[in-house]
Formats: C-alpha cells, structure tokens, sequence
C-alpha cells in the first residue's frame, strides 16, 4: 500500500489534542471534513450531512470516505512523502469499516488503532465546555447522549474487532491533558 493509516474512532474526547504531526501524520478529522462540506456552498450532501449530525447518527459511508479519499489525495498530490494519515472519528460502525475496505483495500494500511477510553460524562462535560464556544449544533447534552448511544452500538464493535487484531492502542483519557497527551507521544515513539 502507499498509504498508512492510523484510525482514531471512539466516543469525544474533548482536549485530547493530536501531535501526530511531529511523527509525519496529516491529521484528517471525519467530523471536520463533513462540517465543511455541510457548510460549502453548492454542496450536494449539505443538508443530508447536517441532519445526520443533529441527530447524533452516522453521515453514510459513501459520503465519509469520498471526502476522506479526496483529502487522502489532495496531500499526496501536493507531497508524495505525506503518505501517513491519523484519521480521527473513523470508521463509527461496520458499514464505515465494510465500506474503507472496499474503496481503500490495496491502497491503504491501517498500522493500528488509537483508543482514547473515557468515562461518558467525562467526554459530555468536555463536549459541553467545547460547545460553549465551538458553534457546533451538535454540542448539546442531547446530541451527546444520542452519540453515546450509537458509539456503544456501532463503534465500540469496531474497536473490539481491532482488539482482536491486536492494532488496538489503549489511552486513558480521563486524565489530565498532559498525561494524555504523554501517553500519546509514547505510543508514537514505539509506533513511528
């Protein structure tokens, strides 16, 4: 493959903060690049995009991984050698995992799996804070708990089957950011 990926999925984790980039990473948030998208005038997923994300559901698979692939392809294009990505809330659920396969099998590599583990209301309270100045619609306690909800049916299965591919690296982030974020930089150090 040309391409190497590391998948961030899981719950929010407010604060958690990525430097991936010190290891050669381009950080590619799913949620970021379907906010965008939803926001792009003349988009035709706009709308589509925006209800699955008040509802706290998961954005359909063709949609996530077209506009993956395509930033995927705009930083290789841009440097050949930027061929390491962290993409963070991703894949959510089987038919995110079913449909990555499909399109990137050959192309890409998933090295392994970065699991930040934290409590619920943890990740609400953070969520909460963010959204006191994030303007993000889905910020709210309800958006949350309905995010909750669809990460314990659809993502924590993911993670798991990961687990059992031992490409699952595990990070308490319930604890504070700079604990975190060492946890963070010694799974990068051992993982490159």
């Amino acid at each position: 493959p040309s391409e190497f990926v590391t998948f961030i999925p899981g719950k929010e984790v407010a604060g958690a903060g990525m430097q991936g980039w010190k290891y050669g990473y381009t950080h590619l948030s799913a949620g970021d690049l379907l906010r965008d998208e939803r926001k792009r005038p003349g988009s035709q997923y706009g709308e589509l995009i925006e209800s699955y994300i008040k509802e706290g559901e998961i954005v359909p698979v063709e949609i996530t991984i077209s506009l993956l692939k395509r930033a995927m392809d705009q930083t290789m294009a841009a440097n050949s050698q930027k061929n390491k990505f962290l993409i963070d809330g991703f894949p959510r659920n089987e038919d995110n995992l079913q449909g990555w396969n499909k399109t990137m099998d050959g192309k890409a590599d998933v090295s392994f799996v970065l699991f930040f583990d934290c409590d619920n209301e943890i990740c609400i309270g953070r969520c909460l804070e963010r959204g006191k100045s994030s303007g993000r619609s889905d910020d709210n306690r309800e958006s949350l708990e309905k995010r909750i909800h669809t990460y314990l049916q659809s993502t924590k299965p993911i993670i798991d089957l990961y687990e059992r591919m031992g490409k699952v690296r595990k990070v308490d982030a319930s604890k504070s950011v700079d604990e975190v974020f060492e946890k963070v930089v010694q799974i990068f150090d051992k993982e490159g």
